[in-house]
């Protein structure tokens, strides 16, 4: 009897596994749609990483990436050597930087103060209208900004002489003075409220009986905040800043250093407009030096990772929460 079972065991155990892999038939559909998204954009393309090492020309097309002759580091020395290393890359860290400290804590800071808003009418109307932003394309963020801050036709600066806080319209589209300020400002109303919404449901977990514990022993509001609320957002917390230090080089939390400095930039401000991602888009694409550009975007993306396992590791270590 019990070699029967054992015999008959595993096709029943099969049998069950395909009826439920039947009733869960649509679900495995969409998990192999994502799978095969993957594999055809994010792994196959992998395959160009070694055009960084080798003397490819677009001429000899896709076998060219495995046939052309192999030049190792070539590429690499030659980046670093170049003339605008020291400038790209001091504008791509500057920006990163900047991004960090201003946009990562304004979505923390906005989903607690809306947390605190009574009037669901009005919690509701601030939220909708904080993350509509989100859904506007860099293109149209920047035809809107040369509406509102041209030195010409922006209503800003007219605004300003008008009521006589300057004598001369301020060149902050132009300016390589004001380039930082213009991408990280804009950065941060475009993305912080879509990034309120993640705090916000991290809030939302938070038990509500603390707070009613809480207030009867006689805490304050920002008592409440300190003591209840951000322990509460902790480790959603810690998974978006290790998120965020791993594209701090593509612009964090609101990942947008390339759109910015391709549209804001221009031959005026270029001193601080240039980074390291619109210097590989321009010597790729316009030089048509494709294992040049390869090799500074694979710098880019080795630096990205050792980020990214860095900073998860720190933090599992200082607060015991993690993204893996």
């Amino acid at each position: 009897m019990q070699l029967e079972t054992q015999l008959t065991s595993p096709q029943t155990d099969s049998g069950r596994l395909w009826k439920r892999f039947k009733r869960q038939k649509m679900l495995h559909l969409f998990v192999g749609l994502g799978m095969l998204f993957l594999v055809v954009f994010s792994y196959t393309p992998m395959f160009g990483i070694l055009m960084a090492f080798k003397d490819y020309s677009i001429s000899s097309g896709i076998k060219g990436i495995f046939t052309s002759d192999w030049v190792g580091l070539k590429y690499f020395d030659e980046f670093i050597h170049d003339y605008q290393f020291g400038k790209i890359v001091r504008n791509t860290l500057v920006l990163s930087f900047l991004k960090v400290i201003f946009a990562f804590p304004a979505p923390i800071l906005l989903a607690i103060m809306l947390n605190e808003v009574k009037n669901m009418a009005f919690k509701r109307f601030v939220q909708t209208v904080s993350y509509l932003p989100h859904f506007i394309s860099w293109v149209v963020v920047v035809g809107v900004s040369y509406a509102f801050l041209s030195a010409d036709v922006g209503i800003v600066n007219k605004a300003l002489m008008s009521l006589g806080f300057i004598h001369e319209p301020l060149n902050i589209l132009t300016s390589p003075n004001y380039f930082w300020g213009l991408a990280v400002g804009s950065a941060v109303w475009k993305e912080m409220g879509w990034w309120t919404i993640i705090f916000l449901a991290a809030i939302t977990g938070i038990n509500p009986a603390l707070y009613e514990a809480a207030e009867i022993d006689g805490a304050g509001r920002l008592a409440r905040i300190r003591h209840i609320t951000l322990p509460g957002m902790k480790g959603t917390i810690v998974v978006v800043l290790v998120l965020t230090i791993g594209s701090i080089l593509g612009g964090g939390l609101v990942g947008s250093n390339f759109e910015q400095a391709y549209l804001f930039g221009n031959s005026i401000n270029n001193p601080t407009s240039e980074i390291v991602q619109t210097y590989a888009f321009k010597v790729g694409l316009k030089d048509g030096r494709f294992s040049y550009a390869a090799a500074i975007d694979l710098i880019q993306s080795v630096i990205s990772v050792v980020l990214i396992f860095s900073s998860n590791s720190i933090a599992k270590r200082m607060s015991g929460s993690s993204l893996f």
